[in-house]
């Protein structure tokens, strides 16, 4: 009979204690500023360039600088074979010179004329057409000015000029070649603006500002560093990489920087109100991303679904389904179910 009671007693004292609560880890969630560091690998081009080119065709008898030279803005950079556009430059001066001699004879005329009718020695009809003639005579020099000044401009074209201070980034033909007008013969690089040139995923657009500032460093020697700042983002993605095209300004470029270089750039992005989690924390529900959340009254947990912002390698980015001061269980989530008690090992 006493045995009875003692394992009565005990059975009791097992139904009064209940199931053992598991041992976890967790934090308690803050909100804060959260900054993502990214880096992206590009190339050093011009901000601005323009493509030069005769205005005329021609064979070119000379080229006077290369890709990499320097030049300034009315430095001569290449000739076309002039002969035929002095030729008609000849022809031209010829033209206007017989023009004038039309109009000092047509001016002879027409003032013999307006003294005879005067005196009436003369008939209407011969005044009038040594008036016709006067005007004629004075249209031929208008065209003819105008004929010699576009041959002037037809010799001066046969001389490719810069226009511009820069650095010849491009070369399109060579001496000896036979070019057509408006065909590019050199690229120039303007002067006074570079840019490091990126192609950036959506993602990083949408998190960044508009004008970020931008860490640049040259990847073949990352001691040559400049700061830069986006400048322009283009409007359309790449069609095959589906990436934008980041230009960023260049601020005083270091004189080891030069175009076609090589340049990585980091920039953090724009800090926002976030909650960051460690990855261990992060479990699944019907396919979802999803936590499990301890409930700091009863010490029982819960599943919740939540939205991920991004990932990292040791942390998540939450940006939904969390709250400020929710415990979050971050080691042992795989052993864990709904309504089960828990123990806190510790809790940051």
């Amino acid at each position: 009979m006493p045995a009875i009671v003692c394992l009565a007693g005990c059975r009791q004292d097992s139904e009064e204690k209940g199931p053992e609560a598991r041992p976890v880890r967790a934090i308690v969630i803050e909100k804060g500023k959260i900054g993502e560091m990214v880096e992206l690998t590009g190339s050093i081009e011009p901000e601005n360039e323009a493509a030069l080119a005769f205005r005329i065709g021609g064979k070119i008898i000379e080229r006077s600088v290369g890709v990499g030279d320097a030049v300034a803005s009315d430095q001569i950079l290449a000739k076309l074979d002039p002969q035929v556009e002095l030729n008609g430059l000849r022809s031209a001066r010829a033209r206007l010179t017989a023009a004038q001699g039309r109009l000092r004879e047509a001016r002879s005329n027409f003032a013999r004329e307006q003294s005879l009718l005067a005196r009436r020695y003369t008939t209407k009809v011969k005044f009038d057409q040594a008036q016709s003639a006067l005007e004629s005579a004075q249209s031929d020099i208008e065209d003819a000015s105008a004929q010699l000044k576009i041959a002037q401009d037809r010799v001066s074209y046969t001389e490719l000029k810069a226009g511009l201070p820069g650095t010849i980034v491009a070369r399109g033909a060579e001496t000896g070649e036979v070019v057509q007008a408006g065909q590019m013969i050199f690229r120039i690089a303007r002067r006074g603006g570079w840019d490091a040139v990126f192609d950036a995923p959506a993602r990083l657009l949408r998190a960044a500002s508009r004008d970020a500032r931008v860490d640049l460093a040259l990847t073949d020697d990352p001691k040559v560093t400049a700061i830069g700042r986006v400048r322009q983002v283009d409007p359309q993605a790449d069609p095959s990489m589906r990436t934008f095209r980041v230009r960023v300004s260049i601020m005083t470029p270091p004189p080891a920087m030069r175009l076609g270089a090589t340049i990585s750039g980091r920039m953090r992005l724009d800090p926002a109100a976030a909650i960051s989690i460690p990855a261990a924390a992060l479990t699944e529900s019907d396919g979802q991303p999803a936590v499990w959340i301890v409930d700091p009254e009863t010490m029982t947990v819960s599943m919740r679904n939540i939205k991920v912002l991004r990932f990292s390698a040791d942390s998540v980015v939450v940006a939904a389904g969390l709250a400020p001061d929710d415990t979050v269980v971050t080691a042992g989530v795989q052993s864990l179910h709904p309504g089960q008690k828990v123990r806190l090992l510790d809790a940051r």
